[in-house]
């Protein structure tokens, strides 16, 4: 998890649209066309969740935020989903010092993918055959990928982890893809040493998220233009 993956703004918005992100949550839930949004984040965040489950049964390696998430989970008597659930407010209380503004897909992106995948956990196996392992962790990775861009399409709120990317990037002025890739690199370590799961699904999760995420974002992006700040005294 990369429950985040990909930039919290749809590449490629007109101007005006898409910044919704940037606003408070009680703007961006004023933004309009909220049922629909509702149901692209909520959709978005569980078959999230689904999508980690079908990573794990494949167990061919798992996403970078993953391999920690799962590496904790064998010092602290915590499921995956609740392990999920507790990073991500960790990694909230990091947005304080980076002044980012959470949304409720926030919220819920932190809540929801946890409980997603221990409930859908139960429900799948570990094949036996390669090839259907192989199947399994593509088939989360595109999972991984609509989710992703169904939930930043509803434009209500980046996730934990991205938050945490944007924050730091405009703090220090490097790239995204740079701030990101250490981000994952460092998650990746420490999941390591605490044990986690990685493999050849961590690699190909880490290559494809991104530009699996980027061609179906366009789809399922909601188009708005962002609420009008009322103007204050003397401005033009």
């Amino acid at each position: 998890m990369g429950h985040d993956d990909g930039e919290a703004c749809p590449a490629g918005s007109p101007a005006g649209r898409a910044s919704l992100v940037d606003l408070g949550p009680v703007e961006q839930l004023r933004a309009g066309r909220l049922g629909a949004r509702l149901l692209r984040l909520y959709a978005g965040l569980a078959v999230y969740g689904a999508s980690l489950t079908v990573m794990v049964r494949a167990d061919l390696g798992l996403a970078p935020w993953d391999v920690l998430q799962s590496g904790i989970t064998r010092y602290v008597p915590l499921t995956l989903g609740q392990a999920v659930v507790a990073v991500s407010f960790v990694v909230l209380l990091l947005w304080v010092p980076l002044r980012e503004k959470p949304g409720l897909g926030t919220l819920s992106n932190a809540v929801v993918v946890g409980v997603v995948c221990d409930l859908t956990m139960p429900l799948l196996d570990r094949p036996d055959h390669l090839a259907a392992r192989l199947l399994m962790m593509l088939l989360g990775v595109a999972m991984c990928g609509l989710a992703t861009a169904l939930y930043i399409g509803a434009q209500l709120g980046r996730g934990p982890r991205d938050g945490l990317m944007t924050g730091l990037a405009r703090r220090t002025g490097l790239s995204l893809r740079l701030v990101r890739t250490g981000l994952e690199v460092a998650v990746v370590a420490v999941g390591l040493l605490l044990g986690g799961v990685i493999g050849p699904g961590t690699v190909v999760f880490a290559v494809t998220i991104g530009p699996v995420t980027q061609a179906l974002l366009p789809r399922f992006t909601v188009s708005l233009r962002a609420p009008q700040r009322p103007r204050r005294t003397g401005e033009r």
